[in-house]
């Protein structure tokens, strides 16, 4: 939130500190005002109420303008124009983004805009509830709301209010010297001008919060339904997801990864530090999340997802995104069965081997019947010791004591038993095709634990 600018406050106008650069009504003036050479204010203070309390925003810039005489603004009135002119002057000068032709929306927002704020405040005086609280509101909360639609920073609003109570206050002055107000009444003045300006920058701060809130809920709408596209089966149209990716602002890339996601039962989850450009659905049954840009944005994703259990798929390209997260939620599933180490973010690319063999378990578990055979009428201890000698030997195809020290066992125990293993599979062992069907076999066997 940006803050009125405390070096135009109406305290330190009573305190009789002037601002710099600004024409205030110091103790010569006061002094003048009340000496026996002028003749006394035409326009005496008017009395307070404990209902009008001067300091503090508790009183409101409306019950401090409803506090000063109704003549004020009678006498005021022909200014109205010369001020706004000057206060738009100003304004344009101090903010570049507003040094632009006063023409069509722009132009009809801004002049209207400072020219109905000096006719509410005028409107105000000497007559509390003359403008109705809701006008004030509407109108500056409404102007916030521009500003964001617009594409500008509040700092733009904020300081063109700041530079407008700063004008609107000089005038004022040069009226109330004029007029020979009291010290009293200008002072009370400046309080409502810049009580008025703090009031009205909370009002379009308010209304711009509110217009990106609801900007930012719209597009993380839009972007949820282009997350849903993306990952249709069957595929969405082409056409469909570009008009989509669009209207949600989303860089349509030419590859994507997608990350599985599942929350972690020993750690707490809390809310993921993703980029902006990340499409993300933590709240569906089966959560995940797709960037086009994996390099950057999954960068050290361990700490951007406390409490989440990851499973990148592989980077595909737009129309396969499906594809890409069916192998991360495969990869997951094996990650949940204690087949893979379990790991905070694991990369599906980094067990294509296993994903591969374990991809249809039901002709692994054919094969491995037919392959293995000959150990169905053994006991799991004997099983166990042989395959075990076999995978070595097939994979290795070394001699005695080579296998004997990967096992740790003495070299006549796997003479003893390849000897066993030549009389179970015979020629088997010298085929290359029934090898490498018993390597694949005791492979799957060895990652299922069967």
């Amino acid at each position: 939130m940006t803050d009125v600018d405390t070096g135009f406050a109406a305290p330190a106008l009573r305190a009789g500190r002037p601002n710099p650069g600004e024409r205030t009504p110091g103790p010569a003036y006061r002094q003048q005002s009340v000496s026996a050479d002028r003749p006394r204010p035409a326009y005496p203070p008017a009395p307070r109420t404990p209902a009008e309390p001067r300091h503090g925003r508790a009183s409101g810039a409306i019950g401090l303008w409803a506090s000063l005489p109704r003549e004020l603004a009678v006498r005021f009135k022909p200014r109205v124009d010369p001020l706004a002119r000057a206060i738009l002057q100003e304004v344009q000068r101090a903010v570049p983004e507003y040094r632009q032709p006063l023409e069509g929306a722009f132009g009809h927002i801004i002049t209207q805009g400072v020219r109905q704020s000096i006719i509410q405040c005028l409107d105000s005086v000497g007559t509390p509830g003359a403008v109705p609280l809701e006008t004030w509101t509407t109108v500056f909360r409404n102007l916030g709301k521009i500003e964001f639609n617009e594409g500008r920073s509040l700092d733009c609003l904020q300081t063109a209010y700041r530079v407008g109570g700063r004008v609107a206050w000089r005038h004022i002055s040069e009226f109330g010297q004029g007029a020979g107000l009291s010290a009293d009444t200008l002072c009370t003045s400046a309080e409502a001008i810049f009580a008025y300006v703090d009031e009205i920058s909370a009002l379009s701060i308010e209304g711009y919060t509110a217009a990106q809130t609801r900007a930012a809920g719209t597009r993380a709408r839009r972007r949820r339904r282009l997350l849903e596209l993306l990952l249709a089966d069957p595929p969405s149209a082409p056409q469909t997801i570009t008009a989509q990716a669009a209207t949600a602002q989303w860089p349509l890339p030419a590859e994507v990864t997608v990350v599985a996601l599942e929350p972690r039962t020993d750690q707490h989850t809390i809310a993921p530090d993703l980029h902006s450009d990340v499409l993300v659905d933590l709240e569906g049954g089966e959560p995940c999340l797709v960037t086009g840009d994996p390099d950057r944005h999954l960068k050290n994703l361990a700490e951007r997802l406390p409490g989440w259990r990851a499973v990148i798929g592989p980077t595909v390209r737009l129309t396969d995104a499906p594809r890409s997260l069916l192998w991360a939620r495969r990869t997951l599933k094996l990650l949940q069965r204690g087949v893979l180490p379990d790991s905070p973010v694991t990369r599906c690319t980094d067990h294509l081997s296993t994903l591969w063999l374990l991809s249809d378990e039901f002709l692994v578990r054919e094969l491995c019947t037919r392959s293995l055979k000959p150990f169905e009428d053994l006991t799991p201890k004997q099983r166990a010791r042989l395959g075990e000698t076999l995978l070595i030997w097939l994979q290795s195809r070394g001699s005695a004591p080579e296998i004997a020290k990967k096992l740790k066992v003495h070299p006549q125990t796997v003479r003893y038993r390849m000897h066993q293993l030549i009389d179970l599979f015979g020629d088997r062992l010298n085929n290359a095709d029934d090898r490498l069907d018993m390597e694949i076999a005791l492979r799957a066997e060895a990652l299922l634990g069967s």
